[in-house]
């Protein structure tokens, strides 16, 4: 799945109201190289993510990148759905913190968090606040953005109890990927990450491929081009320093991958997003 589509998930930060109507289960599980927190503010729908369990509405479903999931049945779901590059968190040290949440469910814990009635109103109204900001002529504001990410995370994180499941424990591919999200953007190999897990790395390929659908490879690109895509955005850096930055010292490696995982340059990307409308993200 290329990183630019409809709903604006090219953005480090994205946001939009979803409401589903099939009844149809999807037939395979998918992974994403962002993160998601989903708000069900209506209907109810069944989930498959390290088990199976029935969201409604109230709670929050949180998926980590790379996290294995599919919608088994759905009853007219209305949800806010967030989504935002892990990548671009930990390359700030002050918001390395909200991945917090996603952590203790790779570690096990519930990726359901009910939220208070009383809180309701208030977490859907930090929604439409960031979807507002997101779709303003010119892009987000960066601090208005990332303060309204850490509000919403944070209202999340203090409705959960974050109790491990009973025999849970990280798995080589959780670390293999949490290895991956802190380092890509250094000199990094399957044989760097393999090391790290204590594996060998045709033992690790295998891992990552069957429970992603991607390979090591590509999961250190993905990373990568999400810190990448933050920078076109946000900074008005040139392509080669941005290349650099995000761990490729030869500009036309990077343009080629670049262009490979999303379409066009990253200076026609850059363009395309920098100037687009709220219509675009509504």
């Amino acid at each position: 799945m290329r990183a630019v589509d409809a709903q604006g998930k090219g953005r480090p930060v994205f946001v939009f109201r979803q409401e589903m109507h099939e009844h149809t289960a999807s037939p395979h599980a998918v992974t994403h190289d962002y993160a998601v927190l989903g708000f069900c503010t209506a209907g109810t729908t069944t989930v498959e993510q390290r088990g199976h369990f029935t969201l409604q509405a109230g709670e929050v479903l949180l998926i980590p990148a790379g996290e294995p999931h599919r919608h088994l049945d759905m009853r007219r779901p209305e949800f806010w759905m967030l989504g935002f590059c892990p990548v671009c968190l930990l390359a700030d040290e002050a918001s390395a913190g909200l991945l917090t949440p996603f952590e203790h469910v790779r570690s096990g814990a519930s990726a359901v968090v009910k939220i208070p009635e009383p809180r309701r109103a208030f977490l859907e109204s930090l929604f439409r606040e960031l979807r507002d900001e997101s779709g303003r002529e010119g892009g987000a504001t960066p601090a208005v953005e990332r303060s309204l990410l850490t509000l919403i995370i944070s209202e999340v994180a203090r409705a959960a109890s974050w109790e491990q499941r009973s025999g849970a424990s990280d798995s080589i591919v959780t670390e293999a990927l949490r290895f991956i999200e802190r380092h890509c953007l250094e000199p990094l190999s399957l044989r760097d990450v393999a090391a790290a897990v204590h594996r060998s790395s045709a033992h690790l390929t295998t891992a990552v491929r069957r429970a992603t659908g991607r390979s090591v490879q590509e999961w250190i690109i993905a990373g990568r081009m999400g810190e990448a895509r933050r920078r076109l955005l946000h900074t008005d850096e040139i392509v080669a320093v941005i290349a650099e930055r995000v761990g490729y010292a030869d500009p036309t490696h990077f343009i080629r991958l670049f262009r490979r995982a999303h379409g066009v340059t990253p200076a026609a990307w850059r363009t395309r997003y920098r100037h687009a409308t709220s219509r675009e993200e509504s």
